[in-house]
């Protein structure tokens, strides 16, 4: 809201300076007709408002109320200026509508009718203070017909303008998603073009490996640095193997439906074989996870797996070796909560959201983590733990009819 503040002052700015000029302009040509101290000494007071609002936002946030207040104030300073050079049959008496038009591109909805009811009641407060003959004739249609086309002004100003300020707005917040989840496809798309490009690479050497493996086992079949190889060989196919699988189902999007608590299981299972050593607690919260079903892909395990491998990462700071592992359920949705012990997250970063530069690396792992997530409509929520450590909160929406 800053940027409708400076505007508002940046326009009074010129306004005192333009009335200023305009009453001593007055004043020199047309001296009897203009009272110039009730108007110079409404400047005055127009000028000293001005420069504290210059002052007190230079150091403050602005909020919409600030915004409103602001330009019931110029309306306000308008209507006493006014008041003292001709009421409603000044010929600037338009102006009134200057301050809706700000408001309508910087207020809500609520506040913008409010401060074009101010600007309503301050033009029929000038017209009634008019007396009824002016010029030795009736103008008292004529001052009516000047109320009804300020209302209409006023109507027409704080619903198109309005309206179309907010239709802008919203277009704007949809083309900033819009562009950064482009940006966010982009990376992935590289991150996925770059891993199966090693995957290319590596095939070949392992593939030679395994031969020369092979031979050398029919030589030497009880050399223990021969057995010491079988291993890692074994486990380096079986990982390339795995990835053309899970490549092959995310090109032909292949979803099947699971129960919460075998997706559970299969946590714990996975977790308990990478990292034995790990205490991990489990908690569930919910007896009716055996009616309920949730949409799983081949990348879901290996996502939650991701945040667990953060979980341990972090806890090594603090020199715990515990993750909390719960699941818990509402009408729409189950969540998985991960917890560790480690220092917590930074509330500046935006993790997950996009790749983010720190000394621990760039957050591809949860970037990773929360795309798999985003295609099933779930989301991840990273939080800090009220006593110690941080939280990584996966829901995943429950599948209709389950």
């Amino acid at each position: 809201m800053m940027g409708a503040i400076e505007r508002i002052l940046l326009l009074r700015t010129m306004a005192i300076v333009i009335q200023l000029c305009a009453v001593i302009g007055f004043f020199v040509v047309m001296p009897q007709d203009i009272t110039i101290i009730p108007l110079l000494s409404i400047i005055a007071l127009e000028t000293v408002f001005h420069l504290f609002s210059w002052r007190w936002y230079r150091h403050h946030q602005a909020s919409s109320f600030a915004v409103a207040a602001q330009a019931i104030a110029d309306i306000v300073f308008l209507t006493l200026l006014m008041a003292y050079s001709g009421g409603a049959t000044n010929a600037f008496v338009s102006l009134l509508l200057m301050p809706i038009v700000i408001g309508a591109v910087s207020l809500p909805t609520r506040m913008l009718a409010f401060v074009s009811l101010c600007a309503v009641i301050a033009y029929s407060a000038l017209l009634m203070s008019l007396p009824t003959h002016q010029h030795h004739m009736d103008m008292t249609n004529h001052f009516i017909g000047m109320w009804v086309n300020f209302l209409l002004s006023v109507i027409v100003v704080t619903l198109v303008v309005g309206t179309m300020s907010k239709m802008i707005t919203n277009r704007e917040r949809a083309i900033a998603k819009q562009r950064e989840e482009q940006l966010k496809s982009e990376q992935l798309i590289s991150l996925g073009v770059a891993s199966a490009q090693v995957t290319h690479q590596l095939a070949t050497p392992l593939a030679n490996l395994q031969l020369l493996f092979e031979e050398i086992h029919e030589e030497f079949p009880h050399d223990e640095a021969v057995k010491a190889m079988e291993s890692p060989l074994e486990i380096c196919r079986n990982e390339l193997n795995h990835f053309r699988e899970l490549a092959t189902a995310i090109r032909e999007n292949k979803t099947i439906e699971i129960s919460p608590l075998a997706l559970f299981k299969d946590i714990k299972t996975a977790c308990n074989l990478q990292y034995p050593e790990l205490e991990l607690i489990t908690h569930v919260t919910d007896d009716g996870f055996e009616k309920m079903l949730i949409n799983s892909d081949a990348m879901l395990l290996s996502a939650i797996c991701n945040l667990l491998q953060n979980a341990v990462k972090s806890n090594q700071q603090s020199g715990v070796n515990q993750v909390e592992l719960g699941l818990t359920a509402t009408k729409s949705h189950v969540t998985i909560n991960i917890r560790d012990f480690g220092g917590g997250i930074e509330a500046s970063r935006s993790l997950g959201a996009s790749l983010v530069e720190s000394d621990k690396g760039l957050g591809m792992a949860l970037m990773l983590s929360n795309s798999a997530f985003e295609r099933l409509n779930g989301e991840l929520v990273l939080s800090n733990h009220s006593e110690l450590g941080a939280v990584a909160s996966v829901k995943l929406p429950l599948v209709k009819g389950s």
